[in-house]
């Protein structure tokens, strides 16, 4: 299951990692920045990846069990279906628990600090402000160019102009780095001059060590992170505030959201009896169970799309949230009910009084 799991997870990430590749590319942001997004998306893959990893986990385990005949073993010794599968049961119901920390706890967690990184990373001035060897068109009539951005954030050999009308100003810096003041951004400018005009048409200079450049006009700081409903706890879906239902989503959206999470653990239990009765429900068969294993996966896979398909439609008919949970349930019950079905011969039916009448002509 780790095993399975880890691989599934391994694909995720790389997804995720080339996803915001080139996000923090053309953002100008470090390593550690996409690092830590991948990171933070990892929780959500798990609760995807957790029942699938558990039910390949499962097949593989009871195939090599079945191919070296101790299955076999297990049973002529005496021990009951319900005694063999007793530890992977207590297994599934491990996966289940943990998919419902994940969810419930991990998840919403990890979505917020990944939407308040990503909301950091796109209001990030150098980010908005700064293309290595560009000129930068900001906001009203201001200009930036950099020649060099080193990984520390430094800027190397700065220029800036700004149009307010009919005047105009230039600085221009060997050094500066973005940074805030009493919570306002500021341009903190090392080794630099400034020149403008006068009102008289004279030329002003001024040579400087050091110079905090004000930005605060250039930017909207009012902007506030957006959330999504996958970034809500299940408190605020189940019970969500009137902010919540204006920014976020729909009543609707919002409940289906919550069930959804709750529901996403029954279908580590649902893997677990689908893999058990691949290989132990029915007879014996000495040409392999690949048949089996693929009904079982077909089977597997086409529950999980109809549960996505449920909670899609939820958010529109709140009658629906209730297949969340029989659709894995039903799953599981039909699943169990082929495991512990008695491996008895079928007798033929036989119409009223024919088997009398074959006598008879016997």
């Amino acid at each position: 299951m780790l095993a399975a799991c880890a691989a599934l997870a391994g694909i995720g990430i790389l997804s995720q990692s080339l996803d915001q590749l080139e996000f923090i590319v053309e953002r100008g942001q470090s390593v550690w920045v996409m690092v830590k997004l991948t990171l933070l998306a990892l929780p959500q893959l798990l609760a995807v990846i957790i029942p699938i990893g558990l039910f390949v986990g499962a097949l593989t385990a009871l195939t090599r069990l079945q191919r070296e005949q101790e299955l076999t073993a297990i049973f002529a010794s005496g021990v009951t279906r319900w005694q063999a599968i007793r530890p992977m049961m207590k297994l599934a119901m491990i996966a289940a628990l943990l998919t419902l920390f994940i969810t419930t706890v991990a998840q919403p967690w990890a979505q917020r600090e990944a939407r308040n990184a990503t909301f950091a990373v796109r209001s990030d001035l150098a980010a908005l402000l700064v293309e290595e060897g560009n000129f930068v068109q900001g906001p009203k009539g201001l200009t930036v160019y950099v020649q060099q951005i080193e990984q520390n954030g430094l800027l190397k050999n700065l220029f800036v102009y700004i149009q307010d009308g009919d005047k105009t100003t230039t600085w221009d810096a060997a050094e500066a780095r973005f940074s805030r003041i009493d919570g306002q951004p500021y341009l903190t400018l090392l080794n630099g001059s400034w020149q403008r005009y006068s009102s008289r048409g004279v030329l002003e200079y001024l040579s400087f060590g050091r110079q905090d450049l004000p930005l605060a006009q250039y930017v909207d700081v009012n902007d506030t992170v957006r959330y999504k409903p996958s970034d809500l706890y299940l408190p605020q879906l189940l019970n969500p505030s009137p902010r919540d239902l204006d920014r976020v989503g729909s009543a609707g959206e919002l409940t289906a959201e919550a069930h959804s999470r709750l529901s996403s653990p029954l279908y580590a239990l649902a893997g677990m009896a689908m893999a058990l009765a691949a290989l132990m429900g029915g007879s014996f068969s000495r040409t392999g169970y690949s048949f089996r294993i693929a009904k079982a996966a077909a089977a597997f896979l086409t529950v999980r799309i109809l549960g996505y398909g449920v909670v899609a439609g939820s958010a529109w008919n709140g009658w629906l949230n209730v297949f969340q949970y029989l659709l894995p349930i039903l799953a599981t019950a039909i699943a169990l009910r082929i495991l512990f079905r008695a491996l008895k011969p079928r007798r033929k039916r036989r119409w009223f009084g024919l088997g009398g009448l074959k006598a008879t002509s016997a």
